[in-house]
């Protein structure tokens, strides 16, 4: 019975320091070896590509609004997961409204994904109807024509694959940093 026991015990060790030591260092190694980029979370200098950041002011194009607290850059990331609001909430509806008034306020006609959350809260990238619908109230902050701006727009836009996987979308990061070195 107690070599049953001692073989049962160092076979829950053996499995152990395989499937809970050396099979997870070993991804992360491969990991770190091969995509190096995508497993530190796409982190750069001034954020990841994988992530929504929070842009504050009318002088930099804004992703979609965090879940968390869609009208206020708060500096914090947003929830990871949608905030559950069913067409006839009353909440989404104020909500909704009041983000439809801020940006009319700041002269942009707003798209639909401009005023609404998405399913995770933290998406990075916009269409690029919603980034052309935020060109007046760049341009006016910035002084950059439109016309410049939209440019910068169709070179930002990463095509779908193949030419039909998905739709074309604008990573908010990597056109803000374009932006920035426009100026």
């Amino acid at each position: 019975m107690t070599t049953e026991l001692r073989r049962g015990f160092v076979l829950c060790l053996v499995a152990l320091a395989i499937f809970g030591l050396a099979y997870p260092l070993a991804g992360t190694g491969l990991a770190q070896l091969l995509f190096p980029t995508q497993a530190n979370g796409s982190i750069g200098k001034y954020g990841s590509t994988l992530i929504g950041q929070q842009w504050s002011g009318p002088k930099w194009f804004h992703g979609r609004p965090d879940s968390d607290n869609p009208l206020k850059a708060n500096g914090r990331p947003g929830t990871s997961g949608a905030a559950n609001l069913g067409p006839r909430s009353k909440v989404l509806v104020s909500e909704t409204s009041k983000l439809i008034r801020y940006w009319r306020r700041q002269g942009v006609t707003p798209t639909s994904d401009l005023v609404t959350t998405s399913g995770s809260g933290l998406d990075p990238d916009i269409t690029p109807s919603d980034a052309i619908a935020q060109i007046p109230m760049v341009s006016s902050a910035t002084g950059i024509a439109p016309q410049r701006l939209r440019q910068l727009i169709r070179a930002q836009t990463v095509e779908p694959e193949l030419g039909f996987l998905g739709p074309a979308y604008v990573d908010v990061l990597k056109l803000n940093l374009a932006l920035a070195r426009l100026r």
